[in-house]
């Protein structure tokens, strides 16, 4: 008899299925996530391409903007965590969140409907778009994934891994779905002129508003039957309501944190933010004003600064060596994933730009959308999900599963290969040549391969390892490491240097791009106004001290430091197993 018929669960808490055996709940929170994340993508795929084409944003400032959001959607579940295990539970928060991204995707409809009215007063709204996504998202995002772990008893813990890749594929098929229809209807080029129609992108968005109304009352109509306990109480309720079944055996039911702790987090805090500041842009006070000078001194070290921060904290609060250990297993594993999605997200900056000005899309004659491009991305997750979640299994049958440091190793060993092969497919394409689309799927395919070695096992390795009291905080924790990663993710998309179609821009102006980027030739005050109002570059970006000339350069810095990240965490790997003390 296995621990799930010891248990005698009610006939409709496990799906009947004998070679399944996950709770009903389990595909409540799959749906609801699917919807959460087909409005989340479907937006994401459009929002650098309307920032630039509707908004006359500046790529490297689009691909900053983009970065400082992001990492702030995964700041925010520090915060919706902490109301929800303290005030108003996890199935409050959920809908919340649900609602403000559903008003939030709805007012960048707005922007999209008004800019040909005045770019200001539209660029005002996308602003306030962009906040009330953010906080939506830091309420949804790490309760949804707490209330996975609490559907299984203690004695089932090691399917983990298996439940959050089957979670993981819900997200997947949201975000393929969001991908297809948002650019679908939202960024559309004329056939034969192959202009973009600037005005299309609000039905994109619009879309992604009506996905989260509909996962939002899904959550709402089936959570009191299904999101419950194997004993069939109720997950995710207010804090108050929390029984000492909720915890480990002599866990502690609050988590306790000194008015020491708290006055020496601030100092840190405060003393972090203005080191990474200015390391970042060079200065200390606020003088300069230009948006993305702004979101790389405030919101970058606002995040990397409260990051370190918070972990101090939760350290404050932990009660003995094998709890301390398991906490620091968890941050060890966070602050390699920075790497992993400094290079994954991409997809919506710089990827999404190569793939609109340097990529043959042509599929069978179709020509895709460049927003589109990262689609496969959710394809190849929806179809290797079950194979790696089945893969996972039976080498834990074996006795041969690796530990979850080393899975997220082969994640940043895979991500690093994905790069060094399309640096390599674009040493020779010069500034007209067009990259085959292929290598961009077969670029996405082991990109996948590596998201599916890190990301749920990420998730899985915290429901394991955090004590119940601040579980939602350290899901926190590892979202804050996402948010480090999107923030460096937006600070090297800003690195990508000129493109195909800007050497013909700077040729209709009467100029040789490539003699001003080599500083051949000096661009008079008129020359240089033009450039700006073409939003071309007047010079190469650099990278740690380096400057970056072409686009194999600028993908082998990804190769190099998701490489270096892989190989250290690898070696770390048997530590970081002793540091978690039996968990899996």
């Amino acid at each position: 008899m296995d621990n799930i018929e010891a248990l005698s669960p009610k006939p409709d808490e496990f799906v009947e299925n004998k070679s399944s055996r996950h709770p009903k709940g389990l595909w409540v929170l799959f749906g609801t996530e699917m919807w959460e994340r087909f409005n989340f993508y479907g937006m994401r795929a459009l929002l650098t391409l309307f920032m630039v084409n509707s908004l006359l944003i500046k790529e490297a400032d689009a691909a900053i903007i983009y970065g400082g959001f992001l990492a702030l959607c995964y700041l925010t579940p520090l915060l919706g965590g902490f109301i929800a295990d303290k005030y108003i539970g996890n199935r409050n928060a959920i809908l919340i969140g649900g609602s403000l991204m559903a008003i939030g995707q709805f007012l960048l409809f707005i922007s999209a409907s008004t800019f040909s009215a005045g770019i200001e007063s539209s660029k005002l709204v996308m602003w306030l778009a962009l906040f009330v996504i953010i906080f939506g998202n830091g309420f949804f995002k790490p309760n949804i994934s707490s209330m996975v772990g609490s559907l299984y008893p203690k004695q089932e813990k090691s399917k983990l891994d298996s439940a959050f890749t089957i979670f993981y594929m819900g997200i997947n098929i949201g975000a393929f779905l969001g991908q297809f229809i948002c650019p679908y209807l939202g960024d559309v080029k004329d056939a034969t002129t192959g202009v973009r129609d600037i005005f299309a992108f609000k039905w994109g968005f619009l879309a992604a508003s009506i996905a989260m109304i509909i996962g939002t009352v899904t959550f709402f109509f089936l959570k009191n039957k299904y999101v419950v306990t194997p004993e069939g109480r109720p997950i995710g309720g207010l804090p108050k309501h929390n029984t000492s079944a909720d915890f480990e055996e002599g866990e502690t039911q609050t988590a306790k944190f000194s008015g020491q702790s708290l006055a020496i987090t601030g100092v840190i805090f405060i003393v972090l933010f203005f080191a990474f500041r200015y390391l970042l842009v060079g200065e200390f006070g606020f003088n300069s004003v230009e948006m993305g000078q702004l979101i790389k001194g405030i919101i970058y070290p606002f995040i990397y600064g409260a990051g370190i921060s918070l972990a101090f904290l939760i350290m404050t609060s932990a009660e003995n060596k094998v709890e301390r250990q398991r906490i620091w297993v968890i941050y060890i594993v966070s602050f390699f994933i920075i790497f992993f999605w400094a290079a994954f997200e991409q997809a919506g900056s710089s990827l999404t730009f190569i793939a609109d000005n340097q990529t043959d899309r042509n599929i069978f004659g179709w020509n895709m959308p460049p927003s589109m491009v990262q689609i496969f991305n959710g394809i190849f997750v929806v179809l290797l999900a079950v194979p790696f979640s089945l893969t996972w299994d039976k080498l834990r049958a074996k006795g041969k599963e690796p530990i979850s440091p080393f899975k997220q190793a082969m994640g940043l060993a895979l991500i690093a290969l994905s790069y060094f092969i399309i640096a390599h497919n674009v040493k020779d394409l010069g500034n007209s040549g067009l990259l085959a689309i292929k290598w961009l799927m077969l670029l996405y395919f082991i990109q996948t391969c590596g998201e599916l070695c890190l990301s749920p096992i990420g998730l899985s390795l915290v429901g394991k390892l955090a004590p119940k009291r601040f579980a939602s905080l350290l899901y926190g924790v590892f979202f804050i490491s996402n948010a480090a990663g999107y923030a460096l993710a937006g600070s090297l998309g800003a690195l990508i240097p000129a493109t195909g179609d800007k050497f013909e821009k700077a040729q209709k102006l009467g100029v040789n791009l490539q003699d001003v980027l080599d500083k051949k030739v000096t661009l008079n005050a008129d020359q240089i106004a033009a450039f700006e109002k073409a939003q071309l570059p007047l010079h190469n970006p650099t990278f740690a001290g380096f400057e970056i000339h072409n686009l194999f350069q600028f993908f082998m810095v990804f190769v190099v430091l998701c490489g270096i990240a892989s190989v250290i965490l690898a070696f770390l790997s048997p530590i970081l197993k002793k540091m978690m003390h039996g968990v899996k």
